[in-house]
């Protein structure tokens, strides 16, 4: 019997697979389209960001605006800056001199006192009977000395008429001699117990401060107390103690031999100058540890801004350039080959001119070489400046202020009308250059990728 195939299942499988395929190539369309779609949408808002950023630079044919200054021709200082610590001019612990009873204090802690006010007292009871005690004692022996004067005279008178011995009245003149010579010691004692009694009042050794009260009232004090009763500082005039690097040594010295050097010290902004003063004296050797030399500055102190133990910023002038070339510290650039400045030419067209900086600060810079006082530099946008692009000079008060917070965007009726896509990209690329980002200009990317055509 002969095999005979089933013609409908084979009919049907056939289909079952052309159907499967069919619906694979057709997945397999759609993803492709879907990646394309992607694509293009990333394309598309790749080359607006490029677009709008080339649209916010400036054009090349316009002019840059800039401000710009002339170098000034004038005598500049030079100073060597360092950091010191200020220190009192004399500073005395004021001792008691005799042992006692502190009967009394005489003054208020933080006071200022003059040289010689009585500070405190010691009961001086038994020091005023010690002094008593020496009196008396050289009245005595005054009593007894003119006896034997007496005596001396007599014997002289007797030995000149050889009524009495000769020998006798040169023992009574080594008698007398020996009795004046112990009068003079009772006097050296009345001396000292006059200078212990006088030990009983404390004494200001000094003009100055009074600092805090070491010993109250009523307790004994003593001579050997190593605190003392109270410790007095001169604050008028003060000194500041100071370093400076060991390579500026010979340009101090050289700078001191001919003539007193000036010291200014700053306040706690760094700025303001507070007193000025005189450099004093310098150490004469170097810290091996720190590499430095110690100096010494006084300054009057007519405020009291300065204080023992603060820390202060100094400045110490060392000589002065006569007729210098300044400029603001502004127009001198850094590029990779050294300083620079733009100088304003014919045309107002801007060159990049190298220049050798003596030195500079905050405001100023002085130049050694490489400016003329008769150029014209540029002191302020270098934004988008470059070696002989074109500038235009604004005035001094044009200066751009810095905004608190971003401004608000406005759009005119004009603008709307017009190609947006270009427009709305131009407004962006200026908001950024002035700062403006935010919400706004997020969304009106956002919106400018969802409006582009396909």
């Amino acid at each position: 019997m002969l095999f005979k195939p089933d013609l409908d299942t084979a009919k049907t499988a056939g289909r079952g697979v052309a159907r499967s395929a069919g619906r694979r190539m057709v997945s397999i369309a759609i993803t492709l389209l879907i990646l394309g779609g992607l694509g293009y949408i990333g394309w598309t808002a790749l080359q607006q960001r490029q677009t709008a950023g080339r649209g916010g630079a400036m054009p090349r044919d316009l002019p840059v605006p800039v401000l710009a200054a002339t170098p000034r021709i004038q005598d500049v200082p030079v100073y060597l800056d360092g950091v010191g610590s200020v220190r009192a001019l004399n500073n005395v612990i004021v001792r008691a001199q005799v042992d006692g009873k502190l009967i009394s204090v005489n003054f208020t802690e933080g006071q200022d006192v003059k040289k010689g006010d009585v500070l405190g007292e010691i009961d001086p009871v038994i020091y005023k009977a010690q002094y008593d005690q020496a009196v008396a004692k050289k009245a005595q022996d005054e009593a007894q000395l003119a006896n034997m004067r007496l005596d001396l005279a007599r014997y002289q008178q007797l030995a000149a008429s050889n009524a009495g011995s000769r020998q006798q009245a040169d023992t009574q003149r080594a008698v007398v001699a020996q009795q004046e010579a112990l009068v003079k010691a009772d006097q050296a004692a009345i001396d000292n117990a006059a200078a212990t009694l006088g030990y009983t009042k404390i004494i200001a050794p000094l003009s100055g401060r009074a600092g805090l009260r070491q010993v109250d009232q009523g307790n004994i004090i003593r001579a050997s107390d190593p605190t003392g009763l109270v410790i007095v500082t001169q604050l008028q005039p003060i000194v500041v103690q100071f370093s400076l690097p060991q390579q500026q040594i010979v340009r101090v010295n050289a700078a001191s031999a001919r003539g007193p050097l000036a010291v200014d010290v700053f306040g706690n902004d760094g700025v303001t100058v507070i007193d000025s003063g005189t450099l004093k004296g310098i150490d004469n050797q170097v810290d091996p540890t720190t590499g430095t030399l110690k100096l010494r500055a006084e300054f009057p102190n007519a405020n009291f801004q300065l204080w023992p133990g603060q820390f202060v910023n100094i400045r110490l002038k060392v000589e002065t350039l006569s007729r210098a070339l300044v400029v603001p510290t502004s127009a001198v650039q850094r590029g990779p080959a050294g300083t620079f400045s733009y100088v304003i030419g014919a045309d107002n067209i801007a060159t990049a001119k190298p220049v050798v900086v003596t030195q500079q600060n905050e405001a100023e810079a002085v130049i050694a070489s490489g400016l003329s006082a008769s150029d014209r530099v540029v002191t302020t946008g270098f934004a988008n400046l470059s070696d002989g692009a074109k500038v235009f000079i604004g005035r001094g008060d044009q200066t751009p202020s810095v905004d608190l917070a971003p401004r608000k965007r406005t759009r005119t009726p004009d603008a709307q009308g017009k190609d947006g896509a270009g427009e709305r990209r131009g407004n962006k690329a200026e908001g950024d250059q002035k700062g403006q980002t935010g919400p706004a200009s997020g969304g009106a990317a956002s919106g400018d990728a969802a409006k582009s055509p396909p």
